[in-house]
């Protein structure tokens, strides 16, 4: 109990004292706007993806504000779901959720990532509070391989294996988010390289339009590097491949050094909030 405590006095003071540390703007304004209000418009979706690049530690720090801002308006009707955690994790991660695993065990059998001190505020936060947390992505074993073989080579594993996985054969994005992804590659590489990026966005809507078939009423609060969310593509445009109707709302980190680079049309163009995050 003792320890309980002291981690949340740390979570506050180091909460309060990064707080001036991001800016957060509607889509297209320059007008500052809080974490509350944030979360007051992004609570009327079904589900919200926030785009971080995965070491910026500002950023952590407004994904942990604005999901308890998020679950004061919500209550029991939200769900964390994580691109840090892969499907066949799901098991140990309801495990150490549900009490009956400690952390160090849920470090180790979950593969949590090398930087999980950055997510673990959002992990504790959903435990205390009850709320489901999704292992969303796929198993890396399984985007190597296509990677290093092709699309195809999924068809050969056993069916305890395919569990993990979409329903193959998974859907591959053409258009805008194709582009973005050989732009970023300068052109270079094999199309398998981009199947395995489209097997991430595949699971992570798989996993995030399973649960919602399931809980309909809960939000989910998706994290996810800002690439498979900006603009709406990616794993968003896959999701909404999967079902239509969803409300899907969208908010990017960016480290100002990269802001400071893109025009404010660019800016407008990824996301309903852009968060702009100073390092500390």
């Amino acid at each position: 109990m003792q320890k309980a405590f002291l981690f949340s006095v740390l979570l506050f003071i180091a909460t309060n004292i990064f707080a001036q540390k991001f800016t957060a703007y509607r889509s297209g304004s320059t007008q500052p706007v809080s974490v509350t209000e944030m979360a007051t418009e992004l609570s009327t979706a079904n589900v919200v993806f926030v785009g971080e690049e995965h070491n910026d530690s500002m950023a952590h720090v407004l994904q942990h504000e604005l999901f308890k801002a998020l679950h004061q308006l919500k209550g029991n009707q939200l769900a964390l779901s994580l691109e840090m955690f892969e499907t066949d994790c799901q098991t140990p991660l309801n495990d150490y959720l549900k009490g009956f695993a400690t952390e160090a065990q849920m470090i180790k059998d979950a593969r949590a990532w090398g930087n999980y001190k950055d997510y673990r505020p959002l992990v504790e936060y959903a435990k205390e509070q009850s709320i489901n947390v999704i292992a969303a992505n796929a198993p890396r074993r399984y985007v190597n391989l296509v990677a290093r073989r092709g699309m195809q080579s999924l068809d050969s594993l056993s069916k305890d294996a395919k569990q993990w996985l979409p329903k193959l054969p998974y859907d591959t994005l053409d258009g805008a988010y194709a582009k973005k992804f050989w732009d970023l590659m300068a052109g270079h590489g094999r199309a398998s390289i981009y199947h395995s990026q489209s097997l991430w966005d595949a699971s992570m809507s798989n996993s995030i339009h399973q649960y919602n078939k399931k809980h309909k009423k809960e939000l989910v609060y998706h994290l996810c590097g800002r690439f498979h969310s900006d603009s709406k593509l990616g794993t968003v445009e896959q999701l909404l491949r999967r079902n239509k109707k969803l409300i899907i709302k969208n908010v990017t980190c960016i480290p100002k050094t990269i802001a400071d680079a893109m025009t404010k049309e660019e800016l407008a163009a990824i996301a309903d909030f852009v968060v702009i995050t100073e390092k500390e």
